[in-house]
């Protein structure tokens, strides 16, 4: 297979797994949800090709991108090639994705490939489910517009895949492109009122937190 992607293993209680990959130059954290032998694919970052790879033993159902950077949306169009997986985002992130993946970014770095066009675009309520997982989409707009968050229920329930809206201590960027300081500080208050204390937020970058320790040590929230 040669040099693999970095990723870790997660078995859960409920009997589903979840994997963790480290994609892109940044890195990225790009999650594999799998459930009764179908999986879905959040965030693939540059690196779809090398994650079909290490998938060959699930059926990759879906694909979804929290938001339409690049470290996040560029290896969609190799991991669906090679996998025949659906591929869903906000349709506000759609135009900037196309125009960008695959192509330099604001710091002249080059990975990844072109976006294909969404087989579904998410709005708020939307649910995206695999094996017994339901996950339960949350617009966020703030880092870029058409950022989601997606929270867990049945199967997936206590966990919450947060983009590049929520991590550890901090929060997404506001200053690139499409970012918005006020939808961002509206988004984070919203969320903390819907996400339950004690849901693990599954980060773009860095450490996975909670909405409660999230809520007592980030003055963002207060």
């Amino acid at each position: 297979m040669g040099e693999g992607l970095r990723q870790q293993r997660v078995p859960l209680p409920c009997g589903d797994e979840l994997r963790v990959f480290l994609t892109s130059p940044l890195p990225t954290n790009t999650y594999a949800w799998v459930s009764g032998g179908e999986c879905l694919v959040v965030d693939p970052g540059s690196d779809g090709d090398l994650l079909a790879q290490e998938l060959v033993d699930v059926e990759v159902k879906q694909v979804v991108v929290t938001h339409g950077h690049n470290d996040h949306a560029s290896g969609v169009g190799a991991l669906v090639e090679a996998t025949g997986a659906s591929f869903a985002m906000a349709e506000s992130d759609v135009a900037w994705a196309l125009a960008h993946a695959g192509r330099p970014d604001h710091w002249g770095q080059v990975y990844g490939s072109p976006m294909p066009r969404p087989d579904r675009l998410l709005v708020e309520g939307d649910t995206v489910t695999v094996g017994m997982a339901v996950f339960t989409v949350y617009a966020a707009p703030g880092h870029t517009p058409g950022g989601i968050v997606l929270l867990g229920g049945g199967s997936a329930e206590g966990f919450c895949f947060v983009g590049d809206t929520i991590f550890e201590s901090s929060h997404g960027r506001t200053d690139l492109e499409g970012g918005d300081a006020a939808a961002m500080d509206a988004t984070l208050h919203r969320l903390a009122g819907i996400i339950p204390a004690n849901t693990v937020l599954l980060c773009g970058h860095g450490n996975p937190t909670t909405m409660a320790d999230e809520i007592a040590t980030t003055p963002f929230y207060r």
